[in-house]
């Protein structure tokens, strides 16, 4: 039988690293791209580390680019294809955060996070669809549970993982008879770099964390319990007892969970709330 093809985005750390790492080891052919050509390559090393054929070239694909740019998405489909000329799942895990109030955010913060969330998702899932569809694949969206519940002080990334959200759900309900799979998996806070990478209020990045990254849950497990969700064929993965709670409680208490919320942001290290 021909070998499955995954294309992975945001492939050169955290989350994205690990579920290329996975996917290896499950014998995928492994598509991979991201805006770090130094990161993809440490990727690309792991990856054959972990696979079980050996060090061959031919079971992967790396393609350096920026998901907010639709042609650098065109291409990177365009290389997978003309590689093994299949695509199987395509996980949408490119994304990046930023911490800041809304009244002291510039605007262009926010439309970076969109184009690089949301609009990277649509970029990536239009140009690979009609394969996904001959496949009858899979379209993952690594959203978080900031697309459930709007998080003071990351107006830019909850927008940006609720537009997602709605965006995968609408293309499910477009697909109900076609076969294609569309899985939304939203992990709570994951030990990754996205915090540290988050923008400021201006737009640079801020290069400290919040949060205890080793006390959180590891890319690695996040990066099992979405391929198990892929295998199943789930439509929606919420991960950490937090997350699930979160979840839970705005559905049912909309303004307890706002207070929550808001408490806990508060009590975060340099907390804009302070």
């Amino acid at each position: 039988m021909q070998k499955r093809v995954v294309l992975i985005t945001g492939a050169s750390s955290g989350i994205g690293r690990a579920l290329a790492i996975t996917a290896a080891k499950r014998g995928y052919l492994v598509g991979l791209m991201a805006r770090s050509a130094d990161g993809l390559s440490e990727t690309m090393v792991a990856c054959k580390q972990a696979s079980p054929e050996g060090q061959s070239d031919n079971q992967f694909v790396s393609t350096v680019g920026d998901v907010s740019v639709e042609a650098d998405c065109a291409r990177f489909i365009t290389d997978v294809v003309a590689a093994w000329g299949r695509i199987d799942v395509l996980i949408n895990n490119a994304g990046i955060s930023m911490r800041g109030i809304f009244a002291d955010t510039e605007l262009s913060v926010l439309h970076k996070l969109m184009d690089t969330n949301f609009w990277g998702t649509v970029n990536c899932t239009k140009h690979a669809l009609p394969w996904l569809l001959k496949a009858k694949g899979t379209v993952v969206g690594v959203s978080s549970i900031a697309g459930f519940k709007g998080l003071p002080a990351r107006t830019g990334y909850s927008a940006s993982k609720f537009a997602i959200q709605g965006f995968l759900e609408s293309l499910r309900c477009e697909n109900l008879e076609t076969g294609l799979h569309v899985l939304i998996a939203c992990p709570g806070y994951t030990e990754s770099n996205i915090r540290k990478t988050a923008l400021d209020t201006h737009g640079f990045q801020q290069n400290e964390s919040p949060l205890k990254e080793n006390k959180l849950m590891s890319a690695e497990a996040v990066a099992e319990a979405t391929w198990n969700a892929i295998d199943k064929k789930r439509q929606y993965l919420i991960l950490t007892l937090q997350g699930k709670m979160a979840v839970l409680i705005n559905k049912w208490f909309p303004r307890l969970a706002d207070r929550l919320t808001y408490n806990v942001i508060k009590k975060e290290p340099n907390s804009p709330f302070k």
